[in-house]
């Protein structure tokens, strides 16, 4: 049976204000609060709001629909600030019972690159703020813009997770399909969820455009694609931004009516859907190799997006030359600047590749990057006023010092929760049998009894029955 596994990322640009190089040093916030509230509102409202709802309501007409997320952590800080009412609308889906939730870095950012103690922490916050708000610890895992290549896949599955999407690149597929299992190269473990692309772009980038030879498409066209599909190639990967719904497409387009149709036409043609996880459950036919970085982004499916030009790489590398020294340091601030800095999309706005219009507040990719570089110079200024005045060979060995000590907890932790399991395998009655058996203790011997003491009505016999008996007196004559 042909299962579609439907998936949407949810993440919003955090907007940085114009900081001139004479603010250095005398300004450390970086945000343009209006323009973050503006667009996050205006997303939620055209976008967020409407699409949710009508996924609600498919979940309750449709039993077997299913459906998938992922948020980025400063996403849903911002969802949280000021659009909450997104965030109740993704609980109440939660609650249906047919949605999974999946685990991204925090930031959305390019950590998995760079510095993989940073990576493995990003994970974790977000890993238990998933947990936090919808009650399940994420099994899958979805990297930022999909980024992909063996050793990330290798890191992923030494947090634990059982699967991972990713693109379905030409670069790395060849003659292969992406519509079979795969797992990683470097851990067998960790199972491959390859993106379809035609399927999903003809959704997220083709809906509306009147120029496509195929618009207007309808679900039923759609559907017939993938069921024409040949026999054995049972999982069709769709995954996309949900911004799609709104904000991509407007809806006068009628993208809602398209999805809205999907779940009865896909049972006619016997077409079922499934979770991430519940297809990581099943055999891999293979291993896929992936040695060189991939990504859902431009025709190129790579990381050149973000880093492709000298400005890039020199913003990318200066960043993260300071990364240990932020993720030791516990300030709370300087986390959530971090975090803010690290979002891809500050170097994306970098890009010198034609085609990308969008900037934000920047009129080039120079501007962008002499914007950027301003406020990383003050940001990393701060971090080092964090270890008063100490040199790089000082903070380095006490990096090295604290991060040996958290290997070690680690790996007490890996032993104690070994031992437990092996524990576990023992049940109450098999443990009590293995107890030594307690010695008797040995009888006290028995106190001699008391005489009872008299009653009270009694004690003048009893006085009589002590008093010797008196000689009787000679009766006088």
């Amino acid at each position: 049976m042909k299962k579609i596994c439907l998936y949407f990322e949810i993440h919003q640009i955090i907007h940085l204000k114009r900081y001139r190089f004479f603010d250095i040093g005398r300004d450390h916030y970086y945000y343009d609060d209006y323009e973050n509230e503006r667009s996050i509102n205006d997303i939620a409202e055209r976008s967020y709001v409407p699409a949710l709802q009508t996924l609600i309501q498919m979940c309750k007409d449709n039993p077997e629909f299913k459906v998938a997320f992922s948020l980025s952590g400063v996403g849903l800080e911002q969802l949280e600030f000021h659009a909450p009412q997104v965030v109740d609308l993704l609980q109440e889906i939660n609650s249906t019972g047919q949605v999974e939730f999946l685990c991204e870095p925090y930031s959305h950012g390019l950590a998995s690159l760079a510095n993989e103690e940073s990576f493995v922490s990003e994970v974790k916050r977000m890993s238990d703020r998933i947990k936090e708000l919808f009650g399940k610890r994420p099994k899958v895992f979805r990297n930022s813009s999909l980024i992909y290549n063996d050793d990330i896949g290798a890191q992923v599955a030494a947090m634990g997770f059982k699967g991972i999407l990713t693109e379905g690149a030409k670069q790395v597929l060849g003659w292969k399909s992406p519509h079979y299992i795969y797992h990683c190269a470097s851990d067998p473990r960790l199972k491959l969820l390859l993106r379809d692309i035609k399927l999903s772009e003809d959704i997220t980038e083709r809906f509306s455009r009147q120029d496509w030879s195929e618009y207007p498409l309808f679900a039923d066209k759609w559907l017939d694609w993938i069921a024409s599909t040949p026999d054995g190639e049972n999982v069709i990967n769709i995954f996309g931004e949900l911004v799609t719904f709104g904000i991509f497409h407007p809806l006068s387009s009628n993208i809602l009516e398209f999805l809205k149709a999907i779940p009865a036409l896909a049972k006619e043609r016997g077409i079922g859907f499934a979770l991430p996880s519940e297809l990581c459950e099943e055999k891999s036919v293979g291993a896929i190799e992936v040695p060189y970085n991939i990504s859902w982004v431009d025709e190129e499916r790579d990381t050149s997006c973000w880093l492709g030009n000298v400005m890039q790489r020199e913003a990318f590398q200066k960043l993260y030359s300071i990364a240990d020294r932020v993720r030791v340091s516990g300030d709370r601030r300087i986390q959530m600047d971090w975090d803010s800095l690290q979002a891809s999309n500050n170097f994306r706005f970098m890009t010198t590749k034609p085609g990308y219009q969008y900037r934000g507040i920047y009129d080039s990719p120079y501007d962008a990057f002499t914007n950027y570089m301003n406020i990383l110079g003050d940001f990393i200024a701060r971090v080092n006023n964090l270890y008063g005045g100490a040199d790089n060979e000082e903070i380095d060995g006490l990096i090295t010092m604290i991060k040996n000590q958290q290997d070690e907890l680690t790996a007490k932790d890996k032993e104690i929760e070994r031992l437990r399991k092996k524990l576990e395998k023992y049940n109450p009655t098999e443990l009590e049998e293995k107890k030594p058996a307690k010695k008797a203790a040995p009888k006290k011997a028995a106190a001699p009894k008391k005489a009872a003491a008299p009653k009270a009505e009694d004690a003048p016999k009893a006085k009589a029955a002590k008093a010797p008996a008196k000689k009787a007196t000679p009766k006088k004559k």
